[in-house]
């Protein structure tokens, strides 16, 4: 099928391809390799097709295929804080993050922007001699100052990036022609955009200009997509591919993806498949309009995927034309696990394609395929047990990772900046613009990429929204927040060893290791601006979504 690609403002096109010829160039001896990081948006552990979804992912899976795959890889529960920390290196309540960009709650730790005693990722290895490129979503500045008008202190340009397109909000229509960002100039979307096509294009218009300008320069590129978060907006040509695919429902296709996945290896004897939750029925006891609606939703899904897949495969074919992919790590991972929000009519009068899926549909995949993308974990976004805060990490760089790999030592998104400074030799600076930064967090994962252990004493820590864990070792003490005081759960115990799934909660038969865990974490609390945990609007929030639920 033949479509326009009018995908992007005549501004951005202006600015971004006007190219010179595309002859491939060799590589330049001992220079500093490229660096590709890309992150899906709300993207459940197993939804590559390599795990059995059925959602049609080849240029991951090649990633995957040919580099390592980290098993015990973690993020933040949610799309803010993760990025915070992915860009920072910290602890996303040290940078002010706590919460969303919603809200500033006049605490430290809940500002609702990344503050100014972090550095980003973009602005080390600017020092480095890197060329940094962002497209996609920031949302780490605070939305009044997402406005032209607002101030623009926070944006990409202003924390290292040298050029950026894309939206610096968290969400929204994929159709709608949103209001997007150029450098630092709002501008407007043409009548055919789809945002996910119009990431994919700019991105790799951004990577042609820089190989046809600047090859002898290492760049650093950070690929943010919105996909696959809600709303399901995906083109009806990816649809179609996927028509009548998830037609045995839910319950089959976790059992198909759980058994894919002890197959290859990711999961192990310890990652024992729970049952389904009681809120979510039997895809069976479903009547057949029913299933027809809850199809469309996972087939809008994975064509959301299927499209960001897409633009991954168009990256690594042009760094392959310029003779640059041996020479490029490519990095991928989620920002949080598949989310539960319910949005949408239940009702449709009509032809379902124009309630899901098309510009002026507002609807959500729901939990009841979230659980499926989650598989084997329990829970979803924004909470700490493994649903919400578990992502693959996969890493590709030809040069330096000769085979396929599944790597068990646990990481962290804070270990993103350390990992690039170790690659590049850049150092982490004392102060930003005077003002002291905050000791770096995470730890290196490049030893991982040689096959050797990271060094890693101390324990993973997280909160959101009053869901609270620490992570030490195979100990996991977790719990879930409450709308009310003391806002604070009840503690759960899980030995991660056998009990990935978090089926088997040891809280009353380790009294000893729980005190000590609870100890630590509270420590952390106090050190890094966490408290106090009902700082911020969330509770509301929490509200409004049970109520959707």
């Amino acid at each position: 099928m033949k479509r326009t690609r009018k995908t992007i403002s005549a501004i951005v096109l202006i600015s971004i391809l006007v190219l010179t010829s595309c002859k491939p160039h060799n590589n330049i001896e001992g220079k500093k390799p490229n660096i590709i990081l890309i992150m899906a948006d709300d993207m459940g552990f197993s939804d590559a097709s390599f795990f059995g979804s059925g959602i049609q992912t080849p240029a991951i899976d090649r990633l995957a295929e040919n580099g390592l795959v980290f098993n015990s890889f973690y993020n933040t529960g949610r799309c803010c804080p993760t990025r915070a920390s992915l860009l920072t290196g910290l602890y996303a309540h040290n940078t002010g993050l706590g919460w969303m960009t919603a809200a500033d709650d006049g605490f430290p730790g809940y500002n609702g922007a990344i503050n100014d005693s972090c550095v980003t990722i973009a602005e080390v290895l600017k020092e480095a001699s890197y060329t940094n490129y962002m497209t996609g979503k920031w949302h780490v500045v605070y939305d009044k100052n997402m406005k032209s008008e607002g101030s623009k202190h926070n944006w990409p340009l202003q924390r290292g990036f040298d050029k950026y397109y894309g939206k610096l909000d968290g969400g929204g229509g994929y159709y709608n022609s949103p209001t997007l960002t150029y450098n630092n100039k709002r501008i407007k979307a043409d009548e055919d955009f789809y945002l996910t096509r119009a990431i994919n294009d700019s991105t790799v218009s951004f990577i042609r200009q820089h190989l046809d300008s600047k090859k002898n320069q290492p760049f650093f590129f950070y690929v943010a997509h919105y996909a696959p978060h809600r709303p399901l907006h995906a083109l009806e040509e990816d649809i179609k591919k996927y028509e009548g695919k998830f037609n045995k429902g839910w319950d089959v296709n976790r059992k198909q993806r759980y058994n894919r996945m002890k197959e290859i290896g990711m999961a192990t004897k310890a990652w024992a498949l729970g049952e389904r939750p009681n809120d979510i029925p039997a895809w069976d006891s479903l009547d057949v309009k029913e299933k027809k609606i809850w199809e469309r939703r996972m087939e809008v899904y994975a064509a959301q995927i299927d499209h960001m897949d897409q633009g991954i495969g168009n990256i690594m074919k042009t760094l392959e034309e310029y003779n640059e992919l041996d020479n490029t790590i490519i990095i991928f991972l989620s920002d949080n696990g598949g989310g539960a929000a319910s949005t949408g009519t239940d009702v449709f009068e009509g032809n379902l394609k124009d309630h899901i899926g098309g510009p002026g549909s507002n609807q959500s995949y729901r939990k009841n395929w979230a659980h499926v993308s989650n598989t084997p974990f329990r829970e979803y976004k924004k909470y700490t047990h493994e649903g919400g805060i578990s992502t693959p990490l996969i890493v590709h760089w030809p040069n330096k990772i000769k085979e396929h790999k599944i790597v068990t030592q646990q990481g962290h998104v804070i270990d993103l900046m350390a990992t690039f400074i170790d690659l590049t030799k850049a150092e982490y600076p004392q102060d930003r613009k005077g003002i002291p930064i905050k000791p770096i967090q995470g730890k290196s994962l490049l030893p991982a990429f040689n096959g050797e252990l990271i060094h890693r004493e101390e324990a993973l820590y997280f909160e959101h929204e009053g869901n609270r864990a620490i992570i030490d070792g195979n100990w996991k003490l977790v719990s879930q927040g409450n709308i009310d005081e003391p806002y604070a759960g009840d503690w759960e115990l899980y030995d991660l060893s056998v009990d990935r799934g978090e089926q088997n909660n040891l809280i009353t038969t380790h009294p000893k290791i729980v005190k000590e865990l609870m100890l630590k974490w509270n420590k952390w609390a106090n050190e890094n601006q966490v408290f106090p945990l009902n700082a911020t609007v969330w509770r509301e929030r929490i509200a409004a979504d049970v109520n959707n639920k």
